[in-house]
């Protein structure tokens, strides 16, 4: 099973767009993620009926955020994005009158709702301020072994 790498690549172009003065176009995201701008628009596109980016058009045009970093939490994009599923495991339902399928699959749900619950809770609890203020610190970290090497 593919990864769906969207909340990552997300999270990447808005930090990009939270340093960027003015707005981002497509091509200058794909460029950043090393991707399609058809594939930026998708997924900005779902972000934006999320009322979390706006587009513009034309010669100044391009993706602005519209939302408060500080109010926008990894659970809201990943929601935005259409709640993709989280883990690439499953269990088998080959055979469900099987007792022994129907005590895996019973054990293995209750681990796999409680993994989802406590990692949705810490999505809630990571903003998009606390990552940019990160970037930045770690940004900055850089240029001052740069200039001291």
């Amino acid at each position: 099973m593919k990864r769906d790498s969207r909340l990552s690549a997300v999270l990447h172009a808005l930090l990009h767009m939270a340093e960027h003065r003015g707005p981002m176009t497509s091509d200058a995201l794909g460029r950043c993620l090393g991707t399609n701008p058809v594939v930026v628009r998708r997924t900005m596109g779902l972000l934006r009926e999320a009322g979390l980016v706006a587009a513009g058009r034309g010669h100044a045009g391009g993706w602005t955020i519209t939302a408060d970093l500080a109010a926008v939490t990894l659970r809201d994009l990943h929601e935005a994005l259409g709640e993709p599923a989280l883990f690439a495991v499953g269990h088998r339902s080959e055979h469900p009158a099987c007792l022994v399928e129907q005590v895996v699959n019973a054990a293995l749900t209750d681990a796999f709702d409680d993994a989802e619950a406590l990692l949705m809770e810490r999505f809630a609890s990571v903003s998009l301020a606390q990552l940019a203020a990160e970037f930045t610190r770690r940004h900055k970290s850089r240029k001052k072994r740069k200039t001291a090497a």
